[in-house]
């Protein structure tokens, strides 16, 4: 298929300079797209999962992906989508996150044998000439048409600062160099990106004469208006140390009824076809798509067999049903239940002495993260909300002790319907 095509029927796209002209330019293979990343974090979280899966699709069809690494705009920070100004880092934090990003985003796109590059733009920004590149490339900027986009638009009520106002120069410089040194055509990034994107193709069409292209993705939230990423205990990251592949699974499987075909879409490789079969489940059936849906999207992040084993002790915790092969015949989702697979949920280990005095519960599930405080563990065991080992908790204080231990020495607590910590206890 064109790449153009795969990309519209899944849902990426939002704008598109020419239509007509992309497709056309997406007809065979060997296109150069590049999609920018700033290191502001040591790891992406899933907000940037849009314009990750975006570069693997062009890849699989048959597309040479840059990932840009925004090492030298992350030292002044994008306006884009910003009420506030960035904070600015030092340039020894934005390496370390570089290098981080790097090897985060080699996971998904094969980098081997000029498939994909992974560049940095401190390479060049950082060297640039202020006098020169004001006259070389400045001269070509309107500044009445920057302060018309949208990016600095927002900004301007509460105070644009100048150094942000360089940031459209700089990524349309980027897109020009690239395309210059590297043959890029074709830049995507986020609805939010789209006067910096027309802003180089206008650079690259003064500089050079060169027609090139560009396409922006949908921001997205969920269906009740949540930024996507976000949950009660913070930002769910990529990176498995920041947020385990058992509590990414746990995200995904609990998203709304009404984002489970578009998340299959935008978030999994399967056939269109089969996800349109997500049409047919009703009521509690859908979950057989979540199940899916959250297997699949861990598998490309995690690896199959940390999908696997998240599968498997959700299975066993909440007792999902495994999904037939008639339902998503393309996914490798395992066919059998979970039983005796709690390895993977969160843990967290007590010492024996504690377990034998008795633990109170409020303590227990504050120290174990099921609740924020010891006031917020109060009030939700006060509440019924506590369980442990499947039985409600009588009352916020109740000793957690050595008669609730289970025959691998483990005490399974829970919160409300979806939260699970299993508490384990030390030799000493």
């Amino acid at each position: 298929m064109n790449a153009y095509d795969v990309l519209a029927e899944r849902g990426f796209v939002e704008q598109v300079t020419d239509e007509k002209e992309v497709r056309e330019a997406l007809a065979g293979e060997g296109v150069t797209c590049y999609i920018g990343f700033d290191p502001t974090a040591r790891s992406l979280h899933i907000g940037s999962l849009v314009p990750i899966m975006a570069l693997v699709h062009m890849q699989r069809q048959g597309h040479r992906p840059i990932v840009l690494i925004g090492g030298g705009t992350a030292l002044i920070g994008d306006p884009s989508g910003k009420t506030e100004m960035r904070q600015i880092l030092s340039l020894e934090q934005v390496d370390e996150n570089a290098a981080a990003l790097k090897a985060q985003l080699s996971r998904y796109l094969d980098f081997g044998e000029d498939r994909a590059l992974m560049l940095n733009n401190a390479d060049w920004l950082t060297r640039l000439n202020y006098i020169e590149f004001l006259r070389d490339i400045g001269r070509h900027f309107s500044v009445n048409r920057m302060l018309a986009a949208e990016s600095y638009r927002m900004r301007l009520e509460k105070g644009l600062n100048f150094i942000e106002f360089n940031y459209m120069l700089l990524q349309a410089y980027d897109f020009y160099h690239l395309f210059k040194h590297h043959g890029c055509t074709f830049q995507m990034g986020g609805n939010d990106q789209w006067g910096n994107i027309v802003a180089g193709m206008d650079l690259t069409r003064r500089m050079e004469g060169k027609t090139v292209y560009g396409v922006t993705f949908p921001l997205l939230t969920t269906s009740q208006g949540h930024k996507m990423g976000k949950t009660e205990r913070g930002t769910v990251w990529l990176d498995g140390e920041l947020t385990s592949p058992y509590e990414y699974f746990q995200y995904w499987i609990n998203t709304e009824d009404a984002d489970v075909l578009r998340f299959l879409c935008l978030f999994t490789f399967l056939p269109l076809e089969e996800i349109q079969a997500v049409r047919k489940l009703e009521d509690s059936r859908i979950n057989i798509a979540k199940s899916v849906l959250a297997f699949e999207t861990t598998k490309i992040t995690h690896g199959q067999e940390e999908a696997e084993k998240a599968w498997r002790a959700s299975a066993a915790a909440f007792g999902l049903k495994p999904v037939g092969a008639e339902w998503f015949p393309s996914s490798t989702i395992p066919r059998t239940g979970g039983e005796d697979a709690m390895e993977a949920l969160p843990a967290f280990t007590v010492p024996r002495e504690r377990i034998v005095s008795g633990i109170p519960a409020f303590e227990v599930f504050a120290e174990s993260s099921l609740c924020a405080s010891r006031g917020e563990a109060r009030r939700l065991l006060s509440q019924g909300g506590g369980y442990v080992n499947g039985r409600v908790i009588s009352t916020f204080d109740e000793p957690i002790g050595v008669g609730d231990l289970d025959d691998r020495g483990e005490i399974r607590l829970r919160k409300g319907k979806k939260r699970f910590v299993i508490l384990r206890v030390s030799p000493e």
